[in-house]
């Protein structure tokens, strides 16, 4: 087994709070794991509809800001 890649993703909770989520494969599995702890598991295809609806999210949000 290799090293373990790990990603930390900085981000904020629902109360403004600055969080971090961390990133990590497992057994083939994407894992997103979230104070204080909670965590998904995420096939590659789901990882890939995350990303979609991050990215539409990203989209929406930039088009009130105007």
């Amino acid at each position: 087994m290799g090293a373990k890649e790990e990603w930390q993703v900085s981000c904020r909770d629902i109360a403004s709070r600055r969080r971090d989520m961390t990133v990590f494969v497992s057994q083939g599995h994407i894992v997103i794991t979230v104070p204080p702890g909670e965590a998904a598991v995420l096939t590659p295809l789901e990882v890939g509809r995350l990303r979609a609806a991050l990215r539409d999210a990203v989209v929406s949000a930039s088009n009130t800001d105007m």
